[in-house]
């Protein structure tokens, strides 16, 4: 053969395997459509009606690649306004399809629409969506799965199978009158009636054996269980019986994987897991179980959420097997205050930290926060006997002893590209307290909570490190904090209060988990380093649902670098209006 021709197929060759290699990069557009509708649906014995996705309890699994543009399309068929958030996705010059009401947009009003069209760049695996406005989240969530780009593998042995289980709260009552009464009494909020996998109360609620989720496993097979905790208020552990788990992501980012017989998810958190399962046929059905971590004083929904694990079998003629007729094996949860066990279990999650998949930690930091998160207190209105700490004040929440009211009329993010900013926030949210107290010690005398909307602004490319301080004002207990747009290296943690001068010199720079939401601890504090390079404005705030509601949140405005690709691109033309 001539050497040109050789020279040829060879040129041709390479072009096919670059060109190939670009498709698979640039992944493909994929089209969603939620219809928000009303849905009737029975637990605990008793028939309500709920707002749901597509007649779905949970809602809709969505699933991409990295590199995959996704356009979904909802539709508000409720008299409810509703917006969705996309828990975890870094929306990177994306901001308007984030979905937190009034923070990125206004909410799509019923009888409207709204595409929500982002990129998913340089992230893969689990996330989840749900709606961001009041209590919606309630019932509107499900899960948001990532896969890896084509022929891209895992950095762990390769499933059989995976398997979204997402935890859920129930509540009787509507949470939407739950919320309302608990903000107009002054009050903490009444109690979910129940935990739930994928929807389903299970057989330690009162007439709910019919409702259980149950797990149909293969002996000797590995399945990635993709754990969400879409709880509104409460962080949960987890264990299957007489199974040991091994955590290989969490929040969407590789873990050095470790074993563990128990997981702990707070609000908002997602976690993988490889469960091997046992390689010879074991004649009995296995218990899984979440239950509450709490250290608060207010009231929660202490019950358990049971799920049964059930082994396949093939039937032969010298064997009838009913799993009615099988053992049930249960486990032991720890206590609901276990904190020496969160911490710890905390503590094992380090970043991969290798060539693929390495941890940009910060290493020189250019602005330094330091904000108190807990509880507080407002004053009753005159003429009003309030249902809080006392007959004379409500329940508050906040950060830095600012507790933040949202915009009613627009949006932060509308505000501030419009140039209307001025009218909507102000810039002069503190970066450290302007009080500072013995923060984990006897708390001060005054509880009483600032209230308004203020911001902190950060330059284009400014690095971060933001230490989150737990306070014992009204009581000690974790925050599980959630930041959009970004994900973040958890640097250090700790009990009681964060010393400036000893704890930065036990910073873990090298492999720190990297989060998008991370527990403050019961009684601690947690210290974060993040890359500013996301235009946009991004709510901080904490992921249990009455805090949130109580103001324990901020802002970020990040503003546009100096080159094109570093600047917010104007909003689409079917943005909702207020």
């Amino acid at each position: 053969m001539a050497m040109w021709v050789l020279h040829y197929l060879l040129v041709t060759f390479l072009i096919t395997i670059t060109y190939g290699i670009d498709a698979a990069s640039a992944g493909i557009t994929r089209h969603y459509t939620f219809h928000i509708q009303l849905k009737n649906i029975t637990r605990l014995c008793k028939t309500k009606t709920i707002v749901a996705v597509n007649g779905k309890f949970p809602g809709p699994k969505v699933t991409a690649r990295e590199g995959d543009n996704l356009q979904i399309k909802v539709v508000n068929h409720v008299s409810n306004n509703i917006s969705i958030h996309w828990h975890g996705i870094r929306q990177l010059r994306s901001g308007w399809a984030d979905g937190p009401s009034y923070v990125t947009q206004c909410p799509i009003q019923t009888g409207q629409s709204y595409v929500y069209n982002f990129t998913i760049i340089g992230q893969r695996g689990t996330l989840w969506w749900h709606a961001h406005i009041q209590w919606m989240r309630a019932t509107v969530y499900g899960p948001l799965i990532i896969l890896p780009k084509l022929h891209q593998p895992y950095p762990f042995p390769k499933p059989y199978k995976q398997v979204p289980i997402i935890f859920g709260e129930w509540f009787n009552a509507d949470p939407q009158a739950v919320v309302q009464q608990a903000l107009q009494t002054g009050a903490g909020p009444n109690a979910s009636d129940a935990h739930t996998f994928n929807g389903l109360p299970g057989p330690l609620y009162n007439c709910s054996t019919k409702e259980t989720y149950k797990l149909v496993v293969k002996p000797g097979k590995t399945y990635l269980l993709q754990l969400i905790n879409a709880a509104l208020d409460d962080e949960l552990f987890f264990i299957i019986a007489n199974h040991t788990l091994t955590v290989v992501e969490a929040d969407a980012s590789y873990v050095k994987p470790f074993q563990t017989n128990i997981v702990l998810l707070g609000p908002g958190q997602t976690t993988n897991v490889l469960l091997k399962t046992k390689h010879i046929y074991p004649n009995a059905t296995f218990y899984m179980l979440a239950r509450p971590y709490f250290t608060g004083q207010g009231t929660i929904d202490n019950t358990t959420v049971a799920g049964i694990l059930k082994y396949h079998h093939k039937p032969t003629s010298n064997h009838f097997n009913s799993s009615k007729n099988l053992p049930v094996i249960k486990p032991f949860l720890p206590p609901i205050n276990s904190t020496s066990y969160a911490a710890n279990f905390t503590k094992m999650f380090r970043s991969l930290a290798n060539s693929r998949f390495p941890a940009n930690v910060p290493k020189i930091v250019d602005k330094k926060f330091f904000f108190t998160v807990g509880l507080g207190t407002n004053p009753c209105p005159k003429n009003q006997t309030c249902q809080g700490p006392t007959n004379t004040t409500k329940f508050a929440a906040a950060i830095n002893n600012v507790s933040f009211i949202l915009p009613n009329t627009t949006s932060l993010l509308q505000s501030y590209f419009s140039g209307m900013s001025k009218k909507v926030f102000t810039t002069n949210f503190p970066s450290t307290p302007v009080f500072p107290f013995n923060y984990t010690g006897v708390p001060p005398n005054n509880t009483m909570v600032s209230r308004g909307t203020k911001v902190v602004v950060l330059k284009y490319n400014t690095t971060v490190e933001l230490v989150l301080q737990g306070t014992s004002i009204l009581g000690i207990e974790a925050h599980p904090i959630h930041l959009h747009g970004y994900n973040f290296y958890v640097v250090g943690q700790g009990f009681g209060n964060f010393d400036p001068t000893r704890d930065p010199k036990q910073y873990n720079l090298v492999d720190p988990v990297e989060r998008n939401t991370i527990n403050v601890p019961s009684g601690g504090w947690v210290a974060i380093r993040f890359l500013a390079d996301n235009p946009g404005v991004w709510f901080m705030h904490c992921h249990i649902e009455i805090h949130l509601s109580w103001g324990l949140t901020m802002a970020w405005v990040v503003l546009d670098g100096e080159l094109p690709n570093q600047k917010l691109p104007p909003p689409p033309s079917d943005f909702p209006k207020c």
